[in-house]
């Protein structure tokens, strides 16, 4: 079945003219305005739902231009286009796959159908062979090749497999199995293995292989060289069984590598690299912080798709976080966006997202294979606060562009030391509160000149000290992180997402420019390797490069 086509273009296009005609008359009208305007406006622009709660108050939007928004997301198709997705419906069409991350998380008792196959089924299978295998080596049963127990994880992986495991770890520290530490290794560069092995013990760590095709060639070389290193280590061909489990959907190649095929955890085509969180490529999460707390994980997600999957428009959280980003980007020219998260096991949080926008909705064509009409995709970036105050938040408060911010903060700390949650609190809060007022020349005049400054020096030194505010930003806050809240919030921006390519009328599930770059590095690497291969067919760049590499490894 193709790809449901519910989008009603020359709606979209009604929707947009009266959106620019909205951005032209609010172009002099400042966000204090609004408050000015509405006393109510805290109440009118939040919302809170599965364990989060979102101000978007200190936002350009006007409940006109709310309305406008949800018409252009209904023109889009998005509510029908939400069924065909969670019911399995090819909605990744160039590849002919459903889009059904959704359902590793979902009701077991509600069947989704894929190809006549109850697809539940095969997910509950995985989540109990999950279980047991947790249970094996959290309790010790689970032996390396010379009777002692695994104490070191290390998961071999990259991109959808990679970031957000590591994400999902580091922010659930405080849930952690102590007798276990997890380690993860992506990058092809040695450094990132060899840094990894070099305090762990070959008898003692334990391998999970993570690659849909048991191809990726970072992956597939990373785990070669692990396997060298654990028989260089004392290991024996026939005990990497022992020591090896994998992730894939290629039983044959996982088996060839030497893994059993009753350690060989699946993976299907209905979900993409991006949204494998949830499923089996989530076992060094549930390793490091126990299965219970691993379906609690699913548990908050679930809670935030079904949120997602019922609520109207104007109440919808990721539906609202969505359109503020085509508001921005489409209609007030902004071409990135922040996530700051004020809790440092968050610290990598934007790095997942980026993978799960930018991978998602960076397309120049639509559906149907024509140019877009609308600029798509943004630039995401983030990381830490109170760390970007002595960075980033510069460019935030003066630099030329404006930028949207995202701040998350938790209101609860898992570590209560003295002042230093209230003193976090207070870092997110002042940020925002400058992001929307500024400081005017007046009040940098006045500031000035009662630090002592005369007249003339303040005249020299204010306008360096004037931020012009009106710039802005949305407050996520959660009673505390815990796997609940940290599924739902990661829910939140996988369906964001989505409801902007739906908008943009974009598949937001393949990558097809994620494989040139492949493809060209598998023609390369032979002439990298091969000293007398003729560069002739190269650009003359590429070509230099690739001499320069030769002669100084010769």
């Amino acid at each position: 079945m193709d790809y449901p086509d519910h989008y009603d273009t020359e709606a979209v296009l009604r929707c947009k003219q009266d959106l620019l005609q909205a951005a032209q008359e609010q172009e002099n009208q400042t966000i204090s305005d609004l408050f000015r305007q509405d006393p109510d406006r805290v109440v009118n622009f939040s919302l809170a739902a599965a364990g989060l709660h979102l101000d978007y108050s200190k936002t350009p939007l006007t409940e006109g231009v709310r309305s406008r928004l949800c018409q252009l997301a209904n023109s889009a198709g998005l509510k029908a286009l939400t069924e065909a997705t969670f019911s399995g419906q090819v909605i990744n069409h160039t590849e002919k796959r459903a889009v059904l991350h959704t359902a590793l998380r979902g009701d077991p008792e509600e069947p989704v159908w894929v190809d006549g196959n109850n697809i539940k089924a095969d997910v509950t299978t995985t989540l109990d062979r999950m279980e047991a295998f947790v249970e094996k080596v959290s309790d010790g049963q689970w032996l390396g090749f010379d009777g002692r127990e695994i104490t070191d994880i290390v998961s071999i992986g990259i991109g959808g497999s990679y970031l957000g495991p590591r994400v999902a770890i580091e922010a659930l520290r405080p849930y952690w199995e102590e007798d276990l530490r997890c380690h993860f290794v992506s990058n092809i560069d040695a450094a990132d293995l060899a840094t990894t092995l070099e305090d762990l013990t070959p008898a003692t760590t334990l391998f999970i292989i993570q690659s849909k095709s048991f191809k990726t060639q970072e992956t597939l070389t990373n785990a070669e060289s692990a396997r060298d290193w654990f028989l260089k280590g004392g290991g024996e061909s026939s005990e990497i069984g022992k020591h090896f489990v994998a992730v894939s959907s290629n039983v044959a190649l996982a088996r060839e590598f030497g893994i059993e095929e009753s350690n060989i955890f699946p993976m299907w085509d209905w979900v993409g690299g991006r949204y494998s969180l949830w499923s089996a490529i989530g076992l060094p999460v549930a390793l490091q912080v126990g299965m219970a707390n691993f379906r609690k994980l699913l548990a908050g997600a679930r809670a935030m798709d079904e949120h997602f999957r019922e609520a109207p428009a104007e109440e919808n959280m990721p539906v609202i976080l969505a359109l503020l980003g085509i508001w921005y980007q489409n209609f007030l020219g902004a071409s990135s966006c922040a996530v700051i998260p004020y809790d440092q096991s968050l610290e990598n949080l934007p790095a997942h997202l980026q993978q799960v926008d930018m991978e998602s909705n960076g397309k120049t064509v639509d559906r149907s294979g024509n140019p877009v009409s609308m600029a798509t995709g943004v630039v995401l970036w983030g990381g830490a606060g109170t760390n970007g105050q002595h960075a980033y938040h510069q460019l935030l408060h003066q630099g030329g562009e404006w930028i949207p911010v995202d701040f998350i903060l938790p209101l609860k700390s898992h570590y209560p030391i003295g002042r230093h949650h209230a003193m976090l609190a207070s870092n997110c809060l002042a940020q925002a509160q400058a992001l929307m007022h500024g400081k005017s020349l007046e009040s940098a005049m006045q500031e000035l000149q009662a630090a002592g400054l005369s007249v003339e020096e303040a005249q020299k030194l204010a306008p360096h000290k004037v931020i012009p505010g009106n710039r802005p930003s949305h407050l996520i806050t959660l009673e505390k992180l815990t796997p609940e809240t940290l599924g739902s919030l990661i829910a939140l921006y996988e369906h964001r997402v989505f409801v902007q390519g739906a908008i943009w009328d974009l598949n937001s599930f393949d990558q097809w420019g994620v494989e040139l770059g492949k493809q060209l590095c598998d023609s390369l690497l032979p002439l990298l390797e091969s000293p007398d291969a003729s560069l002739q067919a190269l650009d003359a760049s590429t070509a230099a490069a690739v001499q320069r590499f030769r002669e100084s490894s010769g």
